[in-house]
C-alpha cells in the first residue's frame, strides 16, 4: 500500500467517525466512568478494529463475485440518494413525485 492510500483511507474513516453513534456512545461512557477512560478507549478502539476487519473482509470477499466497477457505482449512488435525503428542502424522491415517506411505492 502507498502513503496516498493509506492517507485517503485514513482521511475517509476518521472523518465519518468524527461525532457519529460511536463517538457519542464513547464520549458517553467516558464521561461515566472517568477513572476508567484507558479501557473505555482500549474497547471502543478494540470495537472499531474488529469492525473495520470485518468490512475488510467482506468487501475481499464481494470483490471476488462482484465486479468493482459496479460496486463503486451502486455505492455512489446509495451515498447520494441517502445524502439527498438530508438536504432541507428536498423533500421529493429525485424524478418523481413521491415524498420521502412514501419511498419506496407500495409499500
Amino acid at each position: 500500500m502507498d502513503i496516498k492510500s493509506l492517507i485517503a483511507v485514513f482521511g475517509t474513516v476518521f472523518l465519518a467517525e468524527l461525532g457519529d453513534k460511536t463517538q457519542l456512545a464513547t464520549v458517553l461512557f467516558a464521561a461515566r466512568n472517568p477513572q476508567s477512560r484507558w479501557l473505555v478507549f482500549a474497547a471502543a478502539a478494540t470495537a472499531l478494529v474488529v469492525a473495520a476487519g470485518l468490512g475488510v473482509l467482506a468487501g475481499g470477499f464481494i470483490a471476488q463475485h462482484v465486479n468493482t466497477r459496479l460496486l463503486t457505482r451502486v455505492a455512489g449512488v446509495g451515498f447520494i440518494l441517502i445524502g439527498g435525503k438530508k438536504v432541507p428542502g428536498l423533500a421529493y424522491w429525485p424524478f418523481t413525485r413521491l415524498p420521502w415517506s412514501q419511498w419506496p411505492p407500495g409499500r
